[in-house]
């Protein structure tokens, strides 16, 4: 069952992630409101839509996620990370990651869910510490990077982007390596994901993970 989600920004609820239909969609809907963003992702809910709809949620009943202990990283990943070819920064370019994101060319995807409202939406949640960012550099160019939600030590991944080989690939072992994280959420299974160890979780045990956790910040 589909909820329709009020508009009043002084009553912001969802109804229980479990109601979503089978192909994830809980509600529709309501606003990109800090408040609402965060209440969301602390309840494994997500927006995803384009311009031309309305707000839509998602809670799937899976999630695809990397614990940090089942990480892999290739021969050929490791050897690029010695080689100190990149440097990593977390939060020093926010609005160009998302950006880069939202234009970069995805294979059978026709444009972008990250819409200029989304770009705002996120913006004015990395002011105040929720999303992050890790950009990738290489010979002072912005390369590669990812963004997305932190809350109560998952890391809520939203896209990613990358001009050069391996560069988002090194911006999301740098996340995984380098922060306290329960695990990231990748929320749908890509067969890249899979090859650094990422793995389907019922929803339930998502959320017994999300909100084992005090709420904590990068």
């Amino acid at each position: 069952m589909v909820f329709n989600l009020d508009f009043d920004s002084s009553r912001v609820s969802f109804p229980h992630p479990e109601l979503a239909d089978d192909d994830g969609l809980l509600a529709i809907g309501g606003d990109l409101s800090v408040d609402r963003l965060i209440l969301a992702y602390k309840n494994g809910i997500f927006p995803w839509f384009s311009d031309d709809s309305p707000i839509m949620w998602y809670a799937p009943h899976e999630r695809f996620v990397i614990f940090p202990e089942n990480l892999k990283i290739s021969k050929s990943m490791r050897q690029t990370l010695r080689s100190n070819k990149f440097k990593i920064t977390v939060d020093q370019a926010f609005k160009e990651v998302i950006e880069n994101c939202a234009k970069i060319n995805r294979k059978n995807q026709d444009g972008t869910w990250i819409t200029a409202d989304m770009i705002h939406a996120y913006s004015e949640l990395n002011k105040v510490n929720y999303a992050h960012s890790i950009e990738v550099w290489y010979n002072n160019e912005l390369v590669g990077g990812l963004y997305g939600i932190y809350i109560n030590q998952v890391f809520c991944g939203e896209s990613m982007f990358s001009t050069v080989s391996d560069a988002s690939k090194a911006a999301l072992i740098y996340l995984i390596t380098h922060f306290k994280l329960k695990f990231v959420d990748c929320q749908f299974h890509t067969p890249h994901l899979a090859s650094m160890g990422g793995t389907s979780i019922s929803q339930h045990e998502y959320l017994s993970i999300l909100t084992e956790q005090h709420a904590s910040k990068l």
